[in-house]
């Protein structure tokens, strides 16, 4: 019930955001589509292999306010994949909802001060494949919420930084059984003297204070060809482990886009993580895809 009302609350602010831009000139809104399907059939192959069947989806919006001094930037990322290779069921193979809304106060030139909030998590249950039982993430479980006080410099359209010495992140663990085992680097429940776990115990919240950097840069590099690259960077002021403070956690996502007419594109994305606290080793995922697409 709770991942339904927070979803809710994130489609309905959204939704109001689109409409009024709808109405103000003062907007500037628009986004991107795709679905990419691919199918391979077999039969009597002799050099071996087995059937699949792949369905990925992602959408990107935005909605962009500027008017005198102030600016208020709002984007909504979704991706969702399945696939199928062989008598395995369909499985899931990428899962993302990137939330953020940065208002933004004129300071100098190209200098603005701003607020920022994100949000970023999953539509639904991930597992420990091949395992299908063993539940590993779900909505808001992970969950990631950064609130950042800060600088905002954009000297042209397609770049801008975005730098906060003062940033709240806060990672939800919505699952107890996840939290009791102090995934995603929550405090795990506490253990009795024979060492068996209390279950129910395992916080559900770890906070963090530390600074924060989003760098973002997206441009048409050459005709039809869309380059886009956000860097996240940030380091925790507050880390428990002293050795840690050192490490800055890392989320690069890069992504081009070619349309090769009004409805067919073909896409590659790729994202970089690093978080010393969930696994002490580089994170990567790479998507290419050929499909239907439609820009607005």
């Amino acid at each position: 019930m709770k991942k339904i009302l927070i979803l809710l609350v994130i489609l309905v602010s959204s939704s109001q955001v689109f409409s009024q831009a709808a109405k103000d000139t003062s907007w500037k809104k628009g986004g991107f589509v795709n679905v990419n399907f691919t199918q391979v059939s077999l039969n009597q192959w002799a050099q071996g292999g087995e059937n699949s069947l792949s369905l990925a989806g992602n959408a990107n919006l935005f909605a962009n306010y500027a008017k005198e001094k102030t600016t208020w930037d709002n984007s909504l990322e979704l991706a969702y994949a399945l696939l199928k290779s062989g008598a395995t069921p369909f499985r899931k193979n990428d899962d993302r909802i990137d939330f953020t809304t940065k208002y933004g106060r004129l300071m100098k030139g190209k200098w603005y001060y701003s607020a920022l909030v994100n949000l970023k998590s999953q539509i639904t249950k991930g597992y420990k494949y091949p395992d299908d039982s063993t539940v590993v993430s779900k909505f808001l479980a992970p969950g990631y919420i950064t609130i950042a006080l800060g600088v905002n410099y954009k000297p042209v359209d397609y770049f801008e930084v975005f730098i906060s010495p003062a940033t709240g992140r806060y990672t939800i663990v919505t699952d107890q059984t996840l939290a009791d085992f102090g995934a995603y680097g929550v405090e795990p429940a506490t253990r009795d003297a024979s060492g068996t776990m209390q279950k129910g115990t395992g916080k559900n919240v770890k906070a963090e204070f530390g600074a924060y950097l989003n760098m973002k840069f997206k441009k048409e590099i050459m005709q039809n060809v869309t380059l886009s690259t956000k860097l996240e960077l940030f380091d925790n002021y507050t880390d428990k482990d002293k050795n840690n403070q050192t490490n800055i956690d890392v989320n690069w996502e890069t992504g081009f886009t070619l349309k090769v007419n009004k409805l067919i594109t073909a896409t590659v994305a790729t994202q970089l993580i690093y978080d010393h606290n969930i696994i002490r080793r580089t994170q990567f995922k790479e998507v290419i895809g050929v499909g239907l697409g439609y820009k607005f």
